[in-house]
């Protein structure tokens, strides 16, 4: 099972299991991880699952949807490593995926 970091913005680092092809937003609201609230329960319409994905991983991910990309266009904050976590799906090829966490979420 691919394994997911979170890190918070502190740096401290939440690691938890994510089951393949779940979405890694389902991942952290299963383990609990602070500043994941996904409101709108993974429907890529509130933008409360965002994360920055760490540059070593985002040639792995497919690049974000154009609804994706809309919602990221109003994220206070947003970077070019911005993504929704509820739009990633956990693959085999993503076991050892680092997000950090925006400091607005906590």
């Amino acid at each position: 099972m691919p394994r997911v970091t979170f890190v918070a913005h502190d740096g401290t680092q939440r690691e938890v299991d994510a089951p393949v092809g779940e979405s890694v937003m389902r991942a952290a609201v299963l383990n609990n991880v602070p500043g994941i609230d996904a409101d709108c329960g993974g429907e890529c319409a509130c933008a409360t699952c965002h994360v920055y994905v760490d540059e070593a991983w985002l040639g792995k991910l497919a690049a974000p949807s154009e609804m994706e990309a809309s919602m990221l266009a109003f994220v206070d904050g947003s970077q070019p490593n911005s993504r929704l976590s509820c739009q990633i799906k956990a693959t085999a090829e993503l076991d050892g995926l680092v997000v950090n966490l925006p400091k607005s979420q906590h």
